[in-house]
């Protein structure tokens, strides 16, 4: 954590300037750029878990497709309108 104390007769720009100088210095700012959109990984039950739900609502699609109780016009459609 970095800490800055207001020295006797400073102003508060030389004071921001300071900080933001030590901040630099620091690497919090870096750090915390790099780890802006870091997701992190889903564990192996949870990987598995997707992988079915993915692999099940494929086949209930091909088996609609099929069936003909959907067309492919309202699969596009959708995809359309969720953008």
């Amino acid at each position: 954590m970095v800490e800055v104390k207001r020295k006797k007769g400073e102003s508060f720009e030389a004071l921001l300037r300071r900080f933001s100088r030590r901040i630099q210095q620091s690497g919090r700012v870096l750090q915390a750029k790099k780890t802006r959109f870091h997701t992190a990984e889903k564990n192996k039950n949870g990987q598995r878990d997707a992988a079915l739900r993915r692999q099940f609502l494929a086949a209930r699609r091909e088996y609609l497709l099929k069936s003909g109780k959907l067309k492919e016009e309202d699969l596009r459609a959708k995809k359309r309108t969720h953008r």
